[in-house]
């Protein structure tokens, strides 16, 4: 592909990890761009199939680089970042000037230590770069097997080829469990943030131990841009709806990572700061969480703890899944 040097990036605003790291309020979101992974949750799924493709990632993460992004959210499970790093070659942006970010899957965590770091070197190559900003436990694997990826993933930070370190998907009491046996406190916790799913109880929580969160499904995959709340605020403050929840979501200081594969929408989805929502129009966005979407992330969480494990569906399995974790 011809190299085009992409434009300065977003003047964004800056969230300081408890490692002293420098963290974008706003990332690209690369889980289903060019490559739908076999397992994916139907849950957070689209009009594409598994294994399906309509615009590759390559193309789509440099034109997310043109636009302005320069944090990269990337994981193993999404199985395209070879494209992602073909994407980043193309972009001339420097490596100074990105901010990268990925997440070990299940099976390795399940598979163990040297799985887990190989995963990592594997990211390292595809990405072409000698170091992450940041690496994420995607899921908290029962049986010990998360604090044990962990305990990988603060070797590799001593080592230098991770720079920040952190969970995706942990309830409090997953922390808990880590928290007496890691000795680096992890700097983000990844998990799903939005008016439909807030879960205020869990984020206070993580944001008072120092923790930041980063808010996956921050769009809710376009599926509430028609919801009567969302519809009447984008009319009252002359915003597209994408707008209104990503500017909620930056307004409970959680880090936006805002996921298109359309040039015009990426950059509507990234103007978010320039403008403030009331504090009665958050609270009636905060009430649209609802019993059933609580019930329907805990089922989640059941099932994904364990998933692409030797475990799934097992009753060996479902024994380990913690049996009480804060929902809310």
């Amino acid at each position: 592909a011809t190299k085009v040097r992409c434009s300065q990036g977003f003047d964004c605003p800056i969230i300081e990890l408890n490692d002293g790291t420098k963290h974008p309020m706003i990332g690209f979101g690369t889980y289903k761009v060019g490559f739908i992974p076999a397992s994916a949750s139907s849950a957070a799924g689209g009009s594409q199939q598994a294994g399906g493709t309509e615009v590759t990632a390559r193309e789509c993460v440099h034109i997310a680089l043109e636009t302005g992004y320069r944090f990269l959210d990337c994981a193993q499970f999404y199985g395209n970042e070879a494209e992602v790093g073909l994407a980043i070659e193309d972009s001339g942006v420097e490596r100074k000037d990105l901010f990268l970010a990925s997440k070990v899957w299940t099976n390795k965590i399940f598979e163990g230590e040297d799985a887990v770091r190989a995963q990592v070197e594997q990211t390292l190559k595809d990405l072409k770069t000698d170091y992450l900003d940041l690496y994420l436990v995607h899921w908290p694997v029962p049986g010990g097997k998360h604090v044990k990826a962990y305990k990988v993933l603060e070797d590799m930070h001593k080592e230098g080829k991770i720079k920040s370190i952190g969970l995706s998907n942990y309830a409090v009491e997953d922390y808990e469990e880590l928290s007496k046996e890691c000795s680096i406190q992890p700097a983000i916790n990844q998990i799903e943030v939005n008016p439909f799913l807030y879960r205020k109880k869990t984020i206070d929580f993580f944001q008072s131990k120092g923790i930041q969160i980063q808010a996956y499904r921050a769009l809710r995959d376009g599926k509430a841009f028609d919801h009567p709340l969302v519809a009447s605020l984008a009319a009252k403050y002359k915003r597209s709806p994408a707008q209104i929840l990503g500017r909620w979501c930056v307004q409970k200081n959680v880090i936006y990572i805002p996921k298109s594969v359309k040039r015009e929408r990426m950059f509507e989805n990234a103007c978010v700061f320039d403008f403030e929502l009331a504090a009665e129009d958050i609270a009636e966005l905060d009430a649209l969480t609802t019993d059933e979407n609580i019930q329907k992330f805990r089922e989640l969480y059941e099932k994904c703890v364990i998933r692409d494990t030797p475990w799934a569906e097992t009753e060996e399995g479902k024994k380990l899944v913690k049996s009480t974790i804060t929902c809310d």
